[in-house]
C-alpha cells in the first residue's frame, strides 16, 4: 500500500462528513486526488438542485486528500469556488484536485468539479499551510 493510500484510508476514517457524503476515492498520489459521489434527495436546495455546500464539501475533500497525501500535516488556509451550473439528484459528480505550486510551507491546488457527462459543475481553489508534521500511525 502506497503511503498516499494508507494517508487518505485514515483520514476517511475519521471524516465522518465525507463518508456520509458517499465519497469514493478514483484516483490518488501526491498532489492529485480525483473523488466520486452520487448526489442524493436531501443533499439539494429549494430548487431541488446540488445544495452549494455540497459540491464544496466535495472539492474541499478532494484537496485535503491531494494535499495530505503528500506525507505531512496540510490544512486549508483559504478556499472559493465558483458553481457554473447546477447538479441534479442521482448525478454522479467527480472532484478533480490537481496541484499547481508546491513548496515547503504552502501549496495551492484547483478542483475541478463535474458530472458524469464531463459537464462543469464548479470550479474551487484552494490554498494548504503545509505544518512540517509527518504523518505517523
Amino acid at each position: 500500500m502506497s503511503k498516499a493510500k494508507e494517508i487518505v484510508d485514515h483520514m476517511m476514517q475519521n471524516d465522518a462528513f465525507s463518508r456520509w457524503l458517499g465519497i469514493e476515492v478514483v484516483e490518488l498520489r501526491e498532489g492529485f486526488c480525483k473523488l466520486k459521489m452520487t448526489l442524493r434527495k436531501e443533499m439539494t436546495n429549494g430548487f431541488s438542485i446540488a445544495h452549494g455546500g455540497i459540491t464544496y464539501s466535495l472539492a474541499d475533500s478532494a484537496l485535503a486528500f491531494a494535499s495530505n497525501a503528500r506525507g505531512d500535516h496540510a490544512l486549508s488556509i483559504e478556499t472559493s469556488i465558483a458553481h457554473t451550473r447546477p447538479a441534479q439528484i442521482d448525478d454522479l459528480l467527480f472532484a478533480e484536485a490537481v496541484e499547481k505550486s508546491h513548496t515547503r510551507r504552502f501549496g495551492i491546488y484547483e478542483v475541478s468539479v463535474t458530472n458524469e457527462r464531463q459537464e462543469l459543475i464548479a470550479l474551487f481553489k484552494g490554498t494548504v499551510y503545509r505544518t512540517g508534521k509527518a504523518w505517523s500511525f
